[in-house]
């Protein structure tokens, strides 16, 4: 096989023809300044209020509590710091889990040092948060839990409408990191019980640069930027209206594709031959995770070396997430779930998306075995 494999969509994927000719009308013609009163500005302004309600209705939310944003990081940036303000006469006390994004566990602990405090649930061997424990850790000073719909590393979906409901019932903000949920998974902001839920487009078929902050109508969100009055005074910044415009074609493709059968049973085949391989392990909950996901450990294998030689075969996979791919330490979720340092590092994370076929999984289930072997050989603790 020529081509590359791309097996590695959940740290980014690529743009459809119809979403990219949609966004190149917005660089090329339509790149009026979204605050203008000439008619470029005005068309630009009228796309990005038409993106706006095609979000909305893509997550059963309202237009008036979508807020466009440039992307997961700063949603979630967003979405905490700003609960910390506005909450701050009933107490500084978070609630989060030890297997978060490091846009949400970098943030939190940002805040630690500043004043607040907050407790980690734990989880169990398949990344699921104990319930209980989430009810135990409420105080009368707790003011936001933050839990993620959906891990981006072990692909395990949790509880989002449980916890949502918990939070209700105690007066607790409920913000949940949705960027792998959105477009993969039905998601319902009415159902789930969420107050603040982010996601990002370039997961989901868009540009890069460009996310969603869903605030819940009654809720005033400090701003974390300050400038001007975009985003009805609450995200300064000209919108970016090519992105915005992406975004919604994107969700657009997207939304009518659920449920995402086909990528389930491309999924099912890889983790049903892959664990024939000895000593490998399915990582994330077997039942409750994203269609898209199969995450597995090797044991005696550095992951690092198994992405170098897919990548000589044009396979192109992760080892924990993008994010921390350039770190030499184990992947903080894999350490949450119970795995052992020296398992930890043999981790690979095949994330399909609709463009990959049957011919490419019998591809990577040709090469991928063989590739565990050989590195094997080479372990001096494959045979201790």
């Amino acid at each position: 096989m020529n081509k590359i494999v791309n097996f590695d969509n959940a740290a980014t994927t690529k743009m459809s023809e119809a979403t990219l000719q949609t966004m190149m009308s917005f660089l090329q013609n339509e790149y009026g300044n979204p605050s203008s009163i000439y008619s470029i500005g005005r068309n630009a302004k009228s796309a990005v209020e038409n993106a706006r309600s095609a979000v909305a209705k893509a997550i059963g939310a309202q237009p008036d509590e979508i807020y466009f944003t440039s992307g997961g990081t700063e949603s979630a940036n967003w979405a905490i710091k700003a609960t910390v303000e506005l909450r701050k006469n009933k107490g500084k006390h978070i609630i989060t889990s030890t297997i978060e994004h490091p846009a949400v566990l970098k943030t939190v602990k940002y805040l630690e040092k500043n004043g607040c405090e907050v407790t980690y649930l734990s989880v169990d061997e398949y990344g699921q948060i104990s319930q209980s424990e989430l009810k135990s850790s409420i105080r009368s000073d707790t003011i936001l839990i933050a839990v993620m719909s959906a891990n981006n590393e072990i692909g395990t979906v949790l509880p989002t409408s449980e916890i949502g409901a918990i939070a209700k019932k105690n007066d607790v903000f409920f913000y949940t990191d949705a960027v792998q949920a959105v477009g993969h998974i039905p998601v319902d902001v009415k159902e789930m019980n969420v107050d603040l839920l982010s996601f990002s487009g370039h997961k989901l078929g868009s540009a890069k640069g460009v996310g969603v902050l869903f605030v819940r109508k009654g809720i005033k969100l400090p701003p974390l930027l300050h400038g001007g009055g975009q985003e009805r005074g609450s995200r300064a910044g000209t919108e970016n209206a090519a992105c915005i415009v992406s975004l919604a074609a994107a969700l657009e493709e997207a939304m009518p594709r659920l449920p995402l059968t086909r990528i389930t049973q491309m999924r099912d085949r890889l983790i049903r031959e892959l664990l024939k391989i000895p000593r490998s392990r399915l990582t994330g909950d077997p039942v409750n995770r994203l269609p898209g996901i199969a995450s597995f450990v090797f044991e005696c294998i550095e992951g690092e070396s198994m992405l170098l030689l897919l990548d000589q075969c044009g396979i192109c996979a992760s080892s924990g997430s993008a994010c921390t791919s350039g770190s030499l330490d184990p992947s903080h979720v894999l350490l949450a779930i119970g795995l052992p340092h020296e398992i930890a590092h043999g981790s690979l994370r095949l994330s399909l998306c609709d463009d990959n076929t049957d011919e490419e999984v019998g591809y990577v289930l040709e090469k991928l075995p063989e590739i565990v072997e050989k590195l094997r050989a080479m372990s001096p603790l494959w045979n201790v």
